[in-house]
């Protein structure tokens, strides 16, 4: 029996006085086949607003006061308290009937070390080197002795289609030195992207970018000189090897694919861009392996089973300190529990009888705070669907709270950040989806030269970078980030809500639209 809802019984008494006239046969079969297509759209969108609806904030909060509570002692990575919350997790999507993407298992292992001080012994040319003042070894390559009768410069150590240091320069088994930044022409715009900074000089995606163009030239180690880089990464590694902070932590699988690159003070600078310099290292890891887990499962899709939409959000926080416990409401505890309750969502309307047309996959994931590390290891080494799949990223991280910057501002806004990178179309839906919500959607920090570099420090990054376009919800940075203070009480639970609900509604149309989104030429 179909049910035909009471406010479609107008529609259905008009067409049925159409009868009555001429050609009666023939606009029976106009009427029923129109009357048909009505209540399927209706009963499609009724399921869409009941899934929507919900939402709500009683569940989001006796979530969040779960999540955030001592017991899990603030979910660091690694710790019991984080394993409890990854039972947590999969415990949620069992109960819902959510099935695991692995066939054995919600659980990916990422493989991790800790590490401290390497014992390292470094001469250049006459001159030895001290660790922390002089250099640090930013990304540790396999044990060994490098050593080398050549180190070049190289500029900036870019290569990009629109400028490069590497032109009919031969690097192969030397070492390079590259200055920080990247070049400006005479009218003070950057060679690359004008007005805008690029990759070649944010940060650690520089580093990265001139790590990985220096080893894809066969180099045997690359130096970068920066003020900032170096005093950031010495001070960073000189707090953790004597114990006041915790320890670096970096994949363990990749280890060996690594060249050495070592940031040095720009004091040096007219020392190491010398001729006739050579290069003798002694390096030796002190690592600890270790592991944690990420979570995922997965809703899939009947028309198109194969084509992926992935929400994210990171499970971990911080370790105790003091003997107080950092519970991480907002971060991340409002981006993992934003991600239970849309599951929830779509397990309502899959039992309403509504079936996605692409899968979705719930991906919550580690060591965020120690570096990306469990996004990074999904999307680099251990993909649980295939990347070229993955159509979009939703990516959720400290999106429960009020940026003091704002003031007295509507508090019914979220940050948006990355939407356009990739693909208009994915830009689009998110605006047409806030018509649920009617946020302010603010995009002060999309732009990827921002100098507080949102658009790095999530783990949507991992995706945008394998050319998957995503978007990263947040509502900003407050007085109570990483402080025993970031607890559930403090969370906004009316604008929370609302941008929990444009996320799901972002995410439905993602998955449920005849074509999957286009790509930016």
């Amino acid at each position: 029996m179909v049910f035909i809802p009471k406010d479609l019984e107008y529609h259905l008494k008009k067409s049925i006085k159409k009868f009555n006239t001429t050609n009666m046969k023939s606009k029976l079969i106009f009427s029923i086949t129109f009357l048909v297509g009505v209540i399927f759209t209706y009963s499609q969108d009724k399921i869409l607003m009941e899934a929507s609806k919900s939402i709500k904030i009683d569940e989001l909060k006796e979530k969040m006061y779960a999540y955030s509570s001592d017991e899990f002692d603030g979910r660091g990575t690694p710790s019991e308290g984080q394993k409890l919350a990854v039972d947590y997790l999969v415990n949620h999507y069992k109960n819902l009937g959510i099935k695991s993407v692995k066939t054995d298992t919600y659980l990916q292992t990422v493989p991790l070390q800790l590490e401290e001080k390497p014992d390292i012994s470094l001469n250049i040319s006459d001159q030895k080197f001290i660790y922390y003042r002089d250099y640090v070894s930013y990304l540790n390559g396999p044990d060994r002795e490098y050593k080398s009768e050549d180190i070049i410069f190289v500029g900036y150590g870019i290569d990009d289609p629109n400028y490069s240091d590497y032109k009919n320069i031969d690097v192969k088994g030397k070492v390079v030195v590259a200055i920080g930044g990247e070049p400006k022409d005479k009218n003070d715009e950057y060679f690359i992207n004008g007005k805008n900074k690029s990759k070649w000089s944010l940060l650690r995606q520089e580093i990265d970018n001139k790590k990985r163009v220096a080893r894809s030239n066969g180099a045997l180690a690359i130096i970068i000189i920066d003020n900032y880089l170096h005093s950031r990464y010495s001070g960073r590694y000189r707090n953790s090897d004597m114990g006041f902070a915790e320890k670096r932590m970096l994949l363990s699988n990749n280890e060996e694919n690594n060249l050495q690159v070592l940031l040095f003070p720009e004091k040096f600078k007219n020392f190491l861009v010398k001729d006739n310099l050579t290069f003798n290292m002694s390096f030796k890891k002190n690592i600890k392996k270790i592991s944690a887990d990420n979570v995922a499962a997965i809703i899939e899709g009947s028309e198109f089973p194969d084509e992926y939409v992935i929400l994210t959000a990171h499970l971990d926080h911080v370790l105790p300190k003091n003997g107080k416990i950092y519970n991480g409401a907002d971060d991340n505890g409002s981006g993992t529990v934003a991600m239970l309750e849309i599951a929830e969502s779509f397990a309502l309307a899959k039992q309403m009888g509504k079936e996605l047309k692409r899968s979705i996959v719930f991906l919550h994931v580690t060591a965020e705070e120690r570096g990306l590390l469990g996004s990074k290891y999904y999307t680099d080494y251990d993909p649980l669907v295939p990347i070229k799949q993955t159509i979009a990223n939703l990516n959720m991280d400290m999106m429960g709270r009020a940026d003091p910057e704002r003031g007295v501002r509507n508090l019914n806004y979220v940050y948006i950040i990355g939407s356009d990178v990739l693909s208009d179309d994915l830009h689009d839906i998110n605006i047409d989806a806030n018509k649920y919500s009617n946020l302010e959607l603010d995009f002060r920090f999309n732009g990827i030269d921002h100098p507080d570099q949102f658009y790095y420090r999530s783990d949507h990054f991992h995706f945008i970078k394998n050319n998957i376009p995503a978007i990263f919800y947040f509502s900003g940075v407050h007085e109570d980030y990483h402080q025993p203070t970031d607890t559930a009480e403090k969370i906004l639970y009316e604008p929370y809500k609302r941008r929990v609900k444009l996320i799901f509604h972002t995410a439905w149309e993602l998955a449920n639209r005849d074509d999957k989104i286009s790509l930016n030429k």
